[in-house]
């Protein structure tokens, strides 16, 4: 009976994710945001559905009635959360919502099956950060306070980087962690990659002259390279390619672009002479077989898992993702694939990119230039996350140990994640504003 489940359970979820697919970009050629709305309800049914089936593959395989409780907490978390945020933000774009909460759920339902304790912790740290999402549109609202908080923020974040290279922890050769209590650790640059977008998009706001994009550029030259002496270089990559987005819709000058990315391969092959570590990654990058019981043993389980999985995945708790070192957090992409398809796993890149298009879409309507450089540098710094984490599970590019935003496990990366999309949430009702004014206007006119 618990394979039938299962099997039957496996091929439910595929149809649900490509239908889930197919209406996160049917969704996007929706501008208005009660046709929206309709779409995202038919989406946020795909999402429960999704949950409900891999949790009755998850009991059926581990007999525990506490598995019970915990879908029930998790279904009534993702059906309060998006009746409560729309409550609170009636004009918030219902699409990112659903998007938000499918992540989520994915999330819950591969965290439940590889380490049940690591599970209870991230929902519980989820409820809270879902909170705190409520709160920071608010605190967006006003253009004043949020240039206030920019420069504030900016410096404090700065600062907390330089105190991660005194105090942090190391962990996989680098220093990210700041040690709080017991199990308890703070990751600044989690953090501090959002208020860097704040401090760049107000220094752009108004001017992008030489001195202005010179500042910015020392500016953006401390934060990565602290980063980069505490060989962060994931982190690092991602504050380089959301300063270079800025910049580049700021003077718009295809110019910049290529001056960036040959700095950044010029920086690239500084660390790979500076850094042990970074040597390893690229070693194992190449050719993981080769130093397979010293350097290559996570990279060359994650593509085992992959192809043995396939298209249609082996099915949940029937492959052996916990080989995987480091599965919850750098390679729980490889576990998606191993257990649940290729396909799912395709399709979550895809819905990836819906939300990323999304993103720009809030972003290109926006008329102060403040937030729309807000908006360029948050989803820079989503999609190149999205890109260094699968892409390093993959092969295509050395592993960086960055997240998955609400996929992987990672208590400072939920919280900075729910930040982010909160701020993107304010930007897409300041659009809808800007929108009913103009058409108010024109009907006056």
């Amino acid at each position: 009976m618990t394979g039938a489940i299962t099997l039957i359970g496996k091929y439910l979820m595929i149809v649900l994710m490509i239908l889930y697919t197919i209406g996160a970009f049917r969704v996007l050629r929706v501008r208005r945001y009660r046709a929206m709305q309709g779409r995202c309800i038919a989406l946020n049914v795909i999402t429960i559905l999704l949950h409900g089936t891999a949790f009755l593959i998850i009991f059926a395989n581990e007999r525990d009635l506490t598995d019970i409780l915990f879908y029930l907490a998790q279904a009534v978390f993702l059906v309060a959360g998006l009746a409560i945020y729309r409550a609170v933000y009636p004009k918030s774009n219902p699409a990112i919502q659903s998007h938000m909460m499918l992540f989520l759920s994915i999330g819950f339902i591969m965290l439940t099956r590889l380490d049940r304790d690591l599970a209870y912790r991230q929902f519980a740290v989820v409820c809270a950060s879902y909170l705190v999402a409520l709160i920071v549109p608010r605190m967006f609202a006003k253009l004043k306070a949020a240039r206030v908080w920019a420069g504030i923020t900016g410096v404090v974040g700065l600062l907390l980087l330089g105190l991660v290279l005194l105090v942090g922890r190391a962990t996989g050769g680098a220093y990210l962690t700041i040690r709080i209590t017991n199990g308890i650790s703070f990751q600044p640059s989690e953090f501090v990659k959002i208020s860097f977008v704040l401090l760049i998009a107000v220094l752009f706001r108004e001017r992008h002259d030489w001195k202005r994009v010179l500042f910015a550029g020392l500016i953006t030259m401390a934060h990565v390279g602290v980063l980069v002496l505490c060989r962060d270089l994931g982190a690092a990559a991602i504050y380089a390619a959301a300063f270079l987005m800025m910049l580049y819709v700021s003077v718009r000058k295809p110019l910049t672009l290529a001056a960036g990315f040959g700095a950044a391969f010029a920086a690239l092959a500084a660390a790979y002479k500076l850094f042990a570590h970074v040597r390893n990654r690229f070693a194992a990058w190449r050719n993981p077989w080769s130093i397979y019981q010293t350097g290559g043993y996570q990279i060359a389980n994650s593509l085992f898992g992959i192809s043995t999985g396939g298209w249609f995945g082996l099915g949940l708790y029937h492959g052996q993702p916990k080989k995987i070192p480091v599965v919850v957090s750098d390679m729980i992409f490889s576990a998606i694939c191993e257990e649940m398809g290729g396909i799912i796993g395709i399709c979550m890149i895809l819905i990836c990119l819906a939300c990323l298009l999304m993103f720009i879409h809030v972003c290109t309507d926006l008329y102060l230039p403040f937030y729309r450089l807000t908006g360029v540098g948050l989803l820079t710094i989503y999609g190149v996350q999205v890109i260094l984490n699968i892409g390093g599970a993959v092969k295509m590019i050395p592993s960086t140990g960055v997240t998955i935003p609400f996929v992987s496990y990672g208590i400072n990366s939920v919280l900075s994640t729910f930040i982010l999309f909160g701020i993107i949430q304010e930007l897409y009702i300041k659009q809808q504003t800007e929108l009913e004014r103009k058409e108010e206007m024109l009907r006056e006119g």
